[in-house]
């Protein structure tokens, strides 16, 4: 079984979130791919396997659980599906605990992936977030709030790059309000940017053995619905593209792009999508 490492959203070995794919010829449990996912010690791994209602089945594991869905550990498995010859450019679909969504693998290896459609959920007190994040409430703008596109996270919206480079975060507090809030972890975000994006970003997720992850493409979802739901971009019927930066505070600089079509001022369809590059081959 061979065990592929990949940098997900980015094209640069040093940049982007790691992945582990593993592409699967006969059937592990899920002890077995748990086991596989810690050992690798990603964030998440992706097992691939035939669907009887998608072309491709895929379940993704932390270190410590399942997750129903994962963005760059997605853009990593149909990189490598590409680059492996499994598949030729074109429209795809996965089956994920999330359901059956769309993929649409460029010639130029970008790969995009179907999100649910955004879904938002409770505000939470700003101050217990700040406590959690080592600033101020008076540095978040608004209250703090769960969206999801297919998992939930906990949307912080700070002031500036100064406040987002300097938390400190709690990670048993962030892990105890994420359970509260039956959310994957914090996606905190400003408007000032580093490069030419949307928003910078930062994401934790200490609930699934993620202190902080480089680049989030659920999270990216979510915070897009997030953005349009508060009138924070410009939007219009049809398509709108934004971009984020994630990972500079890791040293791991990573680019997220976001698709939304929208009709009659409702989203009627979110792609999340970026590049992956394959870093290691190993075999199991």
């Amino acid at each position: 079984m061979k065990i592929y490492h990949v940098n997900a959203f980015t094209e640069s070995l040093t940049g982007g979130n790691p992945a582990g794919v593993v592409i699967l010829n006969h059937p592990l449990t899920e002890n077995e791919m748990l086991s596989i996912a810690k050992r690798i010690g990603y964030s998440e791994t992706a097992f691939i396997t035939k669907s009887n209602v998608a072309d491709y089945q895929i379940r993704f594991f932390t270190p410590v659980d399942e997750v129903d869905l994962c963005g760059h550990a997605t853009i990593a498995s149909f990189s490598v599906l590409l680059k492996e010859d499994h598949i030729m450019p074109g429209m795809y679909t996965q089956e994920t605990k999330a359901g059956v969504l769309k993929v649409d693998v460029l010639s130029t290896g970008e790969v995009y992936m179907d999100q649910l459609i955004p879904e938002h959920y409770e505000t939470i007190n700003k101050d217990v977030v700040a406590n959690s994040l080592g600033i101020s409430a008076e540095e978040i703008i608004g209250e703090p709030q769960v969206f999801s596109t297919g998992l939930k996270d906990i949307i912080v919206h700070v002031k500036d790059l100064k406040t987002i480079q300097k938390i400190q975060p709690d990670f048993k507090r962030i892990e105890e309000i994420s359970r509260e809030h039956e959310s994957t972890g914090y996606h905190v975000f400003t408007l000032e940017t580093l490069e030419d994006k949307t928003a910078h970003c930062r994401n934790f997720a200490p609930l699934y053995g993620i202190d902080e992850e480089a680049a989030t493409g659920t999270a990216s979802g979510a915070l897009t619905g997030y953005l349009i739901h508060h009138n924070l971009v410009e939007f219009k019927d049809g398509l709108n593209e934004y971009a984020f930066e994630q990972g500079f505070e890791m040293n791991r600089p990573s680019s997220i792009f976001t698709q939304v079509i929208m009709n009659d001022g409702e989203i009627t369809e979110m792609i999340v999508g970026g590049e992956g590059l394959i870093t290691k081959e190993e075999l199991d």
